[in-house]
């Protein structure tokens, strides 16, 4: 078991040894880095406001599915921050 484990790791070290992005995710990086990360908060409450809205509506499939999105805005706010942080802007 340990020997397979040592294989693995050294397979997996020695896949991408320069530690470099591949060319979606430097893509991606390069758009999101330009948005500011408020539009990522705003859209979060603004997600949460239409779901608490269709709610009152007595719409609770639609109210769950739009709340749904706010934790997903938040972690792609979360991405953008730390791909600003990491130093994406520097690097090009």
């Amino acid at each position: 078991m340990e020997t397979s484990m040592n294989d693995l790791k050294n397979k997996a070290d020695r896949a991408n040894p320069e530690h470099k992005e591949g060319p979606v995710a430097a893509t991606i990086e390069k758009y999101t880095s330009k948005l500011p990360s408020d539009v990522f908060l705003w859209a979060a409450l603004g997600s949460m406001a239409i779901s608490a809205t269709l709610k009152i509506m007595r719409k609770d499939e639609e109210a769950l599915f739009v709340g749904q999105w706010a934790p997903s805005f938040l972690l792609l706010g979360n991405y953008n921050k730390m791909v600003k942080l990491a130093g994406y802007e520097s690097d090009k």
